[in-house]
């Protein structure tokens, strides 16, 4: 068996192919991932956490049960998690430093289907401090920079996971995401990644947490990200399923995806937000993008769900839950001290962060209530649409920010370049929001690079509990236009 023929930007399912037919074994494909890891992660800073030693068993393991005649969906892969998913016998420090110390005595949900199904974990990969930038930089593990430009952030907060993806460290890796947190990543570096619907992947198993779900929890969810759409799949398929508790009954069928050619899909394009500059590189790919998409047959018009509108009444609604399912353990002192730095803001998005802090139990049941109209008209609007095609950033990979932890006042108001416009820095949230306040899946797909060289990304928006559909439409684009390349420093 070799290995010289297997590329470090082979899909985890051609990888997968490979194993399945002794072309090389787990052990060597591990160590081909160990050696480029050795040789490219000193520079990009993107798997903080190693656990090769016990990887190794896990090829070993794979290679024999193999040899026994069993399978499984990813026996003998290697992979990646996100530093926030919990491991026994590793650290998980979500970057802040009152976490360094903590050991892991569990794993998560996450990380036992992947080893159930045969996976590798090879690693964990960089995250900014409790997940809560764009970047992947902490006073722990330092920064990771982008493989297209290392001047550049790799996005976040997966950003660990979706730089070692395009520097070709690892076939696939599972980080989450309530802000954007897989599919700006993922933009960002010219991968892949899947935000599922809400319910359908457990939720619980991040942070030095107890391994127990919570109900009362909502937006955030945990999901692939890939080289490849098929790739997205491939993972989805065994991470999804009930959380602990539920899954002694239930089950999870996702439909198959609506269409299977791209002339077939209805797809809506989002209508330009008047109040929030786009990059015009990728205003005009998106545009790019639906003419072909109509030339191909498609139906392809600019359409949203009314209730909509101009978004400003949405986003104020995700900036109010964010706010307080992200504050939920705040130690009051804490909370207080936020508090006091958000009136510092008097923008609309910036009273809406305070009221989500300040928020009791009464307030945060309404906000569910309010929620329900959106995932209400979302329903209605997929019975004609299949896809919502729309931006997921503001524009491409922006240069490194210092960013303090935890915020400040200062912080608070920090700006980004966008065309001839500086806006502020969390508006950064109003396209991942679209699909988060309703739950809904969306998949993040390259589509080309911009005159200076960096990957461009869209996401498309599906049918809740139809994640297959917005994959299989990003699989399909891949085809018609081109999917992922290689970053010309790691070719």
């Amino acid at each position: 068996m070799t290995t010289a023929k297997l590329d470090p930007f082979t899909t985890a399912g051609d990888m997968l192919r490979a194993l399945a037919g002794r072309q090389v074994s787990a052990v060597e494909l591990l160590e081909l991932h160990v050696v480029r890891i050795a040789r490219h992660d000193g520079t990009l800073n993107a798997i903080v956490t190693r656990d090769f030693e016990r990887a190794r068993r896990q090829a070993e393991a794979a290679d024999t049960a193999r040899a026994r005649g069993e399978e499984g969906p990813l026996l003998g892969l290697p992979m990646t998690l996100k530093e926030s998913i919990n491991v026994t016998g590793l650290r998980t420090t979500v970057g802040v430093p009152e976490w360094s110390r903590f050991v892991s005595d569990h794993d998560a949900p996450a990380t036992t289907r992947v080893r159930k199904a045969g996976a590798v974990v090879v690693g964990k990969t960089n995250v900014p401090p409790v997940l809560a930038d764009w970047q992947a930089d902490n006073p722990i593990f330092g920064r990771t920079v982008n493989p297209w430009d290392p001047a550049r952030t790799p996005g976040g907060s997966t950003g660990g996971g979706a730089a070692a993806l395009a520097a070709g460290l690892t076939p696939l890796e599972v980080g989450s995401d309530i802000g954007g947190s897989i599919r700006v990543p993922a933009a960002f570096c010219g991968v892949y990644g899947h935000k599922p619907s809400e319910t359908a992947l457990p939720r619980s198993g991040q942070f030095p947490y107890p391994p127990m779900p919570n109900a009362a929890v909502a937006m955030g969810v945990q999901g692939p990200l890939a080289r490849s759409a098929e790739d997205l799949e491939l993972a989805l398929d065994v991470l999804a399923g009930p959380d602990t508790g539920e899954d002694t009954a239930w089950r999870l069928e996702l439909p198959a995806a609506r269409h299977t050619r791209l002339a077939e899909f209805r797809i809506a394009v989002l209508p330009p937000i008047d109040w929030l500059p786009v990059d015009g590189e990728i205003t005009t790919s998106l545009d790019r993008l639906a003419a072909g998409l109509a030339s191909a047959g498609a139906t392809v018009k600019r359409a949203q769900p009314e209730i909509l509108g101009d978004l400003r009444r949405h986003h104020a609604l995700y900036r109010m839950l964010l706010a307080a399912v992200t504050s939920a353990r705040l130690p009051e002192e804490e909370r207080q001290r936020r508090v006091e730095i958000w009136k510092t803001r008097d923008d609309e998005f910036g009273q809406a962060s305070l009221r989500g802090l300040r928020a009791g139990a009464a307030e945060y049941i309404g906000y569910f209530g309010q929620r329900e109209q959106f995932r209400a008209a979302f329903r209605a609007f997929f019975r004609e649409w299949d896809v919502l095609l729309a931006p997921i950033t503001l524009g491409p990979a922006f240069p490194h920010v210092p960013k303090p932890y935890p915020p400040d006042a200062k912080s608070l108001h920090d700006t980004l370049e966008v065309g001839d416009r500086n806006v502020l820095y969390d508006l950064q949230l109003v396209y991942p929001g679209v699909a988060t306040l309703a739950g809904q899946p969306a998949t993040a797909f390259p589509l080309g690079l911009t005159r200076a060289g960096l990957p461009i990304g869209l996401q498309a928006i599906g049918p809740y509990l139809e994640d297959r559909t917005p994959i299989r439409f990003a699989g399909l684009v891949a085809r018609e236009i081109g999917g992922f390349t290689p970053p010309p420093r790691f070719a």
